[in-house]
């Protein structure tokens, strides 16, 4: 564990809190305690109990206290992703026992003649119908008949059945027949309705969404009930959008929570960056499974739109893409002879070679190699590598490519680094924004040392390194509000102030005192696809004309619109740790500079190695003045994180202890 005074990271009134980030190889904590100590530690994360691990650092961080988590949870994730979430059933309108199936006939490989078979989570099999209808007006042309729901019910339970997704057509504007048909088959498992879940129009989206909240959703109320029944603590759950909300929705919406750790991470980079005076960053996140990279442009963009696994997820989400390029991320050569990195990893067990027990090639191991991670390097110290193993592993790469060690170390990470710049142009260049208009914001146990690197082949001039980067994504949690979002679909309604207000009512029922936030999604007329904009209720065009010049490059004023869903959020400020620039030293860090061999930009060089503290001086009067500019090359590091800064680049500590790296 590291801890250290820090007063510029401290709780203005409350108990402890804490923030959570459970990634693929590390689990994350921070602790913000009242008087302003600040301690954050890494525990190694278990993929076959999670919930052991969270247990295991609350004991290590708050003993008996009572604390306040806000956890940021993958267990919704990976169940999605490794296809073990629970046996769940569909029941739908009858006639439409097909569209998950069906789906939207999109080609996301226009030429590719021979595209893989999309595996639905369900087979046709646990697809039911009912005889219903409502009408998209919200007419109740026929409900559903007692018998037909007492023979549903019992071929659900010879099914067996863990959970059930209800999504009838229309139910977003007259729920009432689910509402029947979730009554009736009460006491089967977990029930989900999309009117609840996902209330907007196009049925399949709200059926998939439907449909992965039912199926996952059984595992999220296991996991965060067995959280609750070991620790006395209070615990929220982060949600994609960049908010937290409390268990109990956690467990009815467990969709809302599958890129928690991701949205923590976004959070955490734009407050940083913006006490440094960079409102506009891409976020690069890279951990041990996999790379996050997000746009903020003075504010996180968020999406309607997300796709997980290939299947439309209709929730609020900040707009981050994700690959498989991390430092566990898995090297190998392929059938043509080429070197591929990820998106396979090592994961947490066995880990990278390094770690001891596993024994395939890693990013990792490759910057073990390069001499860019030493063996008493990682977590402070208090985790020793093996040199010689991660060398051997690299070394079933060389065999095969034909070159040396170190040739075939540079290629790993060049790759990887490949990898991960297309991920940065997705979110800027193929949008519209330029990235050298934007400093890089690296954090993430391995973000800093591919850094420079990935910012000179797009021609970003500033990198940013928060100095609490290898936790950043749990900072991010203790900073983030509590949000809940509340939707509506209104294509063709009249009422749309009405149905505002409906929404209102019911948010200030869940999260009293909350900010409510009215926006619209809007469209011109003819078009399949809209844009979510504030709303404006003298005029609604206006904003939305705005933005669709912003996003298409032009606007037809002349041209209806149609108001297809209103929107609420719900957002309740809570307190959190407060930034300022008096900072104290780090007590654990010593200040002896360190030398040695490190292959960076093609060669051996003599580098110094230097703990974050090192770049610190105190003045008479305990404030730290930011340091003049130093050259590359150099290795900073810091307990949680590592930094490589190549030849040629400037580096300095600013007063907010970021650490900012100029070309």
């Amino acid at each position: 564990m590291m801890s250290y005074r820090d007063d510029r990271l401290h709780e203005l009134h409350g108990r402890m809190r804490i923030g959570i980030d459970a990634g693929g190889t590390f689990t994350d904590f921070i602790v913000c305690r009242d008087d302003g100590k600040i301690e954050t530690f890494k525990l190694r994360s278990n993929p076959r109990s999670p919930a052991s691990v969270i247990l295991a650092g609350l004991r290590q961080a708050a003993g008996t206290r009572k604390a306040d988590v806000v956890h940021g949870s993958t267990v919704a994730t990976n169940a999605l992703l490794e296809r073990k979430g629970v046996r769940t059933a569909l029941v739908t309108t009858a006639g439409f026992e097909d569209v998950i199936h069906i789906g939207r006939q999109n080609r996301p490989e226009l030429y590719n003649l021979t595209p893989s078979t999309r595996i639905p989570i369900v087979p046709r099999s646990m697809c039911f119908g009912v005889q219903e209808r409502s009408y998209y007006d919200g007419t109740i042309a026929e409900k559903p008949k007692l018998a037909e729901l007492k023979r549903l019910k019992i071929r659900l339970r010879r099914a067996g059945v863990e959970s059930i997704a209800i999504c009838f057509l229309h139910a977003y504007r007259t729920p009432e027949n689910e509402k029947l048909v979730a009554a009736a088959l009460d006491g089967l498992g977990y029930l989900c309705c999309s009117h609840d879940v996902c209330p907007e129009f196009r049925e399949y989206e709200r059926s998939s969404t439907t449909l992965i909240n039912a199926y996952v959703g059984p595992l999220m109320d296991k996991y965060l009930g067995e959280l609750e029944r070991g620790t006395r603590h209070s615990i929220s759950i982060m949600q994609s959008n960049g908010g937290f909300m409390a268990t109990r929705e956690a467990r009815r919406h467990a969709i809302r929570t599958v890129l928690s750790g991701p949205a923590g991470g976004v959070v955490g980079a734009m407050e940083t960056a913006r006490l440094s005076g960079f409102p506009r960053i891409l976020g690069f996140d890279m951990g041990g499974t996999s790379t996050d990279v997000s746009l903020v442009d003075g504010h996180a963009r968020e999406t309607m739109e997300a796709s997980i696994d290939g299947f439309p997820v209709r929730v609020p989400m900040l707009d981050i893409h994700t690959v498989g390029a991390g430092g566990g991320s898995i090297a190998r050569v392929d059938e043509g002879g080429l070197l591929r990195v990820g998106p396979e990893s090592a994961g947490a067990d066995p880990g990278p070679a390094c770690y001891g027990a596993g024994d395939r090639p890693t990013v990792t191991d490759a910057h073990v190699v390069l001499g860019r991670i030493a063996a008493d390097q990682l977590v402070g110290g208090e985790m020793h590598l093996d040199v010689e193993r991660a060398a051997s592993a690299v070394d079933t790469i060389a065999r095969k490519l034909k070159l040396t060690r170190v040739a075939a170390a540079e290629g790993i990470v060049r790759v990887a680094n490949a990898n991960m710049e297309r991920a940065i142009r997705l979110v800027s260049v193929e949008r519209g924004h330029d990235p050298r208009d934007f400093a890089l914001v690296a954090f993430g146990g391995c973000g800093g040392l591919h850094a420079c690197e990935i910012a000179r082949e797009l021609g970003i001039r500033t990198v940013l390194v928060p100095e609490y980067a290898g936790a950043l994504s749990a900072l991010g949690m203790l900073l983030a509000d509590q949000v809940r979002d509340h939707a509506a679909g209104v294509l063709n309604r009249p009422d749309i102030e009405r149905e505002f207000q409906r929404l209102e009512r019911v948010a200030r029922k869940e999260l009293p005192g909350a900010e409510l936030i009215r926006s619209a999604d809007i469209r011109y007329e003819g078009q399949s696809y809209e844009l979510t904009v504030p709303w404006h209720a003298a005029n609604p065009a206006k904003p939305f004309h705005q933005e669709h010049r912003r996003v298409y490059g032009y606007e037809n004023p002349e041209h209806a619109i149609e108001i297809v869903t209103v929107r609420v959020r719900a957002k309740r400020s809570v307190k959190k740790p407060k930034l300022a620039t008096n900072a104290s030293l780090w007590s654990r860090f010593r200040t002896v500079r360190r030398q040695r061999k490190i292959h960076s930009s093609g060669a051996w060089r003599t580098t110094p190695v230097l703990d974050r503290a090192d770049l610190q001086n105190r003045d008479r009067k305990g404030v730290v003045p930011p340091v003049k500019h130093l050259r590359g090359p150099a290795l900073v590091v810091d307990y949680g994180s590592t930094t490589l800064i190549p030849p040629g680049w400037r580096y300095s500590l600013d007063k907010f202890g970021n650490l900012k790296i100029t070309s």
